[in-house]
């Protein structure tokens, strides 16, 4: 079967640090437009593929830029619970070009893992959830709305690298893993964003 791990598109800043409840984004409207281009390229023309199955982890902007395809597919979407992202239960959720364009410390942090209190705990519980997902759908082709910290988490573990946020994953970016019903996993692509090239859609609106 093939796993088609896509990271959310763009999402909103929340800010709740004065009640202290969870930040769970919307998509901006750029991400809706990200969104809707990903569905365009994986469901018509010369482009589309046979999806199968749609999950999403719980949060919104993951469970949003999924819905389009789905909808196109005639699908609903499956929430896996084990692929959220590891900021559960923070209250602010910035956008990390954001962070970028700022020259906000928490950049280099996130992209060192620095954020991550347990590492090797947030990667054991990603592979779980995407081995779930692996054992539910054998010999189809599953599109995973998930996370950048989750795709990264998983192909570490696919690539049996010892860091585990050791690459950006793009807004609605593609990378792809094959697994075999024998155990073997290998990856096939990383960050396709073909679709937003073909679009003119940016990535960010920083």
């Amino acid at each position: 079967m093939e796993l088609l791990l896509i990271r959310h598109a763009l999402p909103t800043t929340v800010d709740n640090r004065d009640t202290g409840r969870e930040a769970d984004p919307d998509l901006s409207d750029l991400g809706r437009r990200q969104a809707a281009a990903l569905a365009d390229w994986l469901c018509a023309g010369p482009t589309a593929e046979p999806v199968d199955a749609v999950y999403a982890s719980p949060k919104a902007r993951a469970v949003q830029t999924v819905v389009p395809l789905a909808e196109r597919l005639g699908l609903e979407v499956a929430i896996e619970p084990l692929v959220n992202e590891y900021d559960a239960g923070e209250p602010e959720y910035v956008p990390m070009e954001r962070l970028r364009a700022l020259g906000d410390p928490r950049w280099d942090a996130i992209m060192a893992g620095e954020d991550l209190d347990d590492p090797e705990a947030f990667r054991d519980q990603v592979v779980v959830g995407m081995e779930r997902i692996i054992a539910a759908n054998p010999g189809r082709t599953v599109a995973v709305g998930c996370h950048g910290g989750v795709v990264a988490a998983y192909l570490s573990h696919v690539l049996g690298t010892d860091r585990v946020m050791f690459f950006e994953a793009r807004y609605t970016a593609i990378s792809r893993v094959a697994a075999s019903s024998s155990g073997h996993r290998s990856l096939r692509s990383v960050n396709e964003l073909g679709h937003l090239r073909l679009a003119g859609i940016p990535l960010s609106d920083v």
